[in-house]
């Protein structure tokens, strides 16, 4: 599992732009609502839409989603109830690196 986790983090890191925002409560918000919606699609669950917001999350998962299918096949063979473990592995580990364990300091500038 943290070896897929791994692969995936790296795909992110490397391709996505969304997890670059400039303040720690922005990336949280992302992480939760792109990661989240990319698991509910994954998993074939109805994603909710709502708000201007959910459109947003939910047009990077579609994004998201689409090339984790394509890159990496082993995705395809996974029971939903590893996506979700797989998916809650990888927004914990997105946190860290974008949030929690980030050198940034502007991410915590009340001023920023």
């Amino acid at each position: 599992m943290k070896d897929r986790i791994e692969q995936l983090v790296d795909y992110i890191m490397k391709n996505c732009l969304w997890q670059f925002h400039s303040r720690a409560w922005d990336r949280e918000k992302q992480n939760e609502g792109i990661l989240m919606k990319t698991m509910q699609i994954l998993c074939d669950e109805p994603v909710e839409t709502n708000t201007p917001a959910d459109k947003c999350h939910w047009v990077d998962a579609v994004c998201l989603a689409d090339a984790f299918k394509q890159r990496y096949s082993w995705i395809n063979t996974m029971e939903k109830a590893d996506i979700k473990l797989l998916m809650q592995g990888l927004k914990e580990r997105m946190d860290y690196l974008t949030i929690k364990g980030s050198l940034n300091l502007e991410l915590t500038d009340p001023l920023y």
